[in-house]
């Protein structure tokens, strides 16, 4: 069996860590699997090595920014490799220049465009273990790149992808993905397999144990991801495609991202552009937007509300004020003080009524609805913040997750 396995920055995180996770590795290389581990670095080395670029200078040089967090990945790679070599393993460590991480050239944000994994497949067949940086590539005229936050994670299913793996360990402090988050409703449950399509929904509405990317370049090439923690050798949660064997649950768990602002224009004249002179501006300035919402026209004028992150909302608010007269629009208001709740889960295709039980539930509860959008697998509501928990543990309990039939 090949495996690639993927160790985050608590992984990480010290030399009695480090030793540890050297333990995880030689154990799996005993059980006679072709190994190859991709590491992040130390866990706070990043925001570390941020701080002093960010001393030297307000506006430090991208191309130097991405070449000085790459050496925090290089120093895990070559203190695990050296670990494994105390314990007498033909272990040695590659950086994504060495390895072949071929990526485009924007600093900070690289995407991948080729991983040349023949000298990397020749070492697994020989039985040695290559001990790979994460986070980072090389662009074609040999500058270091960095991918962006949670980089490794996409990393490591690249490489798992290119060497043909037969699944990608990626461990981290979690064991596994669970129904909702355990510190709002104690007796969650462990999801024992995810779809990828559930598992982009979960990581893209702020569940931190996957990168969005990786989880949707696994889904491309179909590659397996077991999510699991080094701190203990309980299986974790597999992500993988969905399991067409029998009828699924109509909702496999309820997801909440606290880090939204809502921002509405209204008496905007309801004419061809509209949307476009709102949005470009916007989009310009680097800000994602995620709910709209466009109320229905009256009297030829309408209102349009959207959600940003709350990072965003003082810069959008500004944006917005600064193109009110060119939009025409009478008035421009905002809240920095919402949050999203999802229910999601592939069994709402066969199931009728999902979002009605949720809106039921959330009305008889007395929450107020702001905002709705929905998916074929995923119903979302904007609300006010302070309702989150609340409703988190309604739509756990109204939706049998309680029961722990994932677990």
């Amino acid at each position: 069996m090949r495996i690639v396995q993927k160790f985050g920055g608590t992984s990480m995180s010290g030399v009695a860590r480090i030793k540890e996770t050297a333990r995880i590795v030689r154990d799996e290389y005993h059980r006679g699997h072709q190994i190859a581990v991709v590491v992040s670095a130390m866990s706070g080395e990043t925001n570390r090595l941020l701080t002093l670029a960010q001393d030297i200078s307000d506006c430090p040089c991208e191309r130097e920014v991405d070449a000085l967090l790459a050496t925090g990945e290089q120093a895990s790679a070559t203190l695990l490799a050296m670990e494994l070599d105390h314990l007498g393993i033909d272990a040695f460590s590659l950086n994504g220049a060495q390895l072949g991480m071929r990526t485009s050239g924007a600093f900070g944000r690289a995407k991948i465009d080729h991983v040349d994994a023949n000298h990397l497949i020749a070492a697994m067949d020989a039985g040695r273990i290559a001990v790979i940086t994460g986070f980072q590539g090389v662009d074609i005229d040999g500058n270091i790149t960095t991918l962006g936050r949670g980089g490794s994670d996409t990393s490591a299913v690249a490489i798992a992808i290119a060497v043909r793996a037969d699944v990608c360990d990626i461990y981290t402090d979690v064991d596994g993905i669970y129904t909702t988050d355990p510190r709002i409703v104690p007796n969650a449950h462990k999801i024992k397999q995810i779809s990828y399509e559930e598992m982009l929904e979960f990581a893209s509405l702020g569940a931190k144990v996957l990168q969005t990317r990786s989880v949707g370049l696994a889904m491309k090439y179909g590659m397996p991801i077991h999510l699991r923690s080094s701190f203990n050798n309980i299986t974790g949660s597999m992500v993988c495609r969905e399991d067409t064997s029998m009828e699924k649950a109509s909702v496999t768990g309820v997801a909440y991202n606290r880090n939204e602002a809502k921002v509405t224009l209204q008496g905007i004249p309801d004419q061809p552009g509209i949307a476009a002179g709102i949005f470009n501006p916007i989009a310009k300035a680097d800000i994602n937007v995620d709910v709209i919402v466009q109320n229905i026209s009256a009297h030829g004028m309408t209102d349009i509300t959207f959600t940003v992150e709350r990072e965003d909302y003082r810069k959008t608010m500004e944006i917005m004020h600064q193109h009110c007269a060119d939009l025409k629009a009478s008035h421009v208001a905002g809240s920095d003080d919402v949050a999203k709740v999802s229910i999601i889960g592939v069994g709402m295709k066969s199931h009728a009524g999902v979002a009605q039980t949720m809106f039921q539930i959330l009305a008889d509860a007395g929450v107020n609805i702001e905002m709705i959008t929905t998916s074929e697998i995923k119903v979302t509501v904007v609300l006010g913040e302070a309702d989150v928990d609340r409703a988190v543990r309604l739509l756990h309990t109204a939706f049998d997750l309680d029961e722990g039939d994932n677990a």
